[in-house]
């Protein structure tokens, strides 16, 4: 059982005497996202030289002040330099759910500037550790051909199982958790409304089993609501779920101010001094 290392310390640490205090937290996977999500992407998508974007919608009444102005829904989309890869940030534009919590990024892909249409897409909920979706940008932004596969499956089961998680003992190479089982990833098929590219993605008949992708969550107690979940278009290649996996599993220590409720007595964690 995990337990936190300075038990004196106050659990929350948004409201002690004297202001926030920071915690390096671990598990990395149960850490959530410091309601900081945007942030942390946007400043990594910022440092790789991506533009962003904002829609802003809402009503503007003659002679009213701009503050006064009611904003109905705010969009912000990130481009990178060569125009095959984007990132939006979907929460404030009324996203769609998965596993019952809405949708915070989507980021997607495409072959060539030739068609508008994403090869595909991968979708983040709140309380993901960006850590870990600013760590999938990079290697995603590294790549030459952001929709050309580069290696097989195996990588993404190989990347948590080298951080200590369990490969599932009925399905070996498709599903693997952490040892608290806790967190979960699964190569199976999509949920519905995920976008991609692959012509079997819509094709696929109501009484059989839809292409196969990535998903991950974590679902603190059985039964309970998830705090997060990922899922990974068909077309989105292993190499980059892989990148994503090392980092949700990784063992290093992240910074938070804000734990999750649902999972702050699973945490180990220290003051950052």
């Amino acid at each position: 059982m995990e337990a936190p290392l300075y038990p004196d310390f106050p659990l929350d640490p948004t409201a002690p005497v004297g202001g926030q205090l920071a915690f390096w937290v671990g598990p990395r996977h149960l850490a959530g996202d410091d309601s900081r999500l945007y942030d942390a992407v946007a400043d990594t998508l910022s440092a790789l030289g991506w533009t962003s974007l904002t829609i802003v919608r809402g009503r503007h009444e003659p002679d009213e002040a701009p503050e006064d102005r009611e904003v109905l829904r705010s969009t912000v989309l990130h481009i990178s330099p060569d125009d095959l890869r984007w990132a939006q940030w979907s929460l404030a534009d009324e996203p769609f759910h998965l596993g019952d919590l809405p949708i915070a990024w989507q980021i997607s892909a495409r072959a060539d500037t030739s068609s508008p249409l994403a090869q595909w897409s991968a979708y983040f909920t709140s309380d993901v550790p960006g850590e870990a979706i600013a760590d999938f940008l990079v290697a995603l932004d590294a790549r030459d051909q952001p929709a050309v596969p580069l290696a097989g499956p195996e990588q993404v089961l190989d990347a948590v199982a080298a951080h200590g998680w369990l490969r599932d003992i009925d399905q070996p190479e498709a599903a693997a958790t952490d040892p608290t089982f806790t967190s979960h990833l699964s190569f199976g098929e999509v949920p519905p409304l995920i976008q991609d590219a692959d012509p079997r993605a819509l094709t696929t008949e109501a009484d059989k089993a839809g292409p196969a992708g990535w998903q991950a969550w974590a679902e603190p107690a059985l039964g309970a609501p998830c705090l997060w979940a990922v899922s990974f278009g068909v077309s989105v290649p292993h190499d980059l779920v892989a990148a994503f996996a090392a980092s949700l599993s990784s063992t290093a220590p992240v910074l938070r101010r804000v734990l999750p409720e649902a999972t702050r007595e699973r945490l180990l964690r220290a003051p950052a001094i």
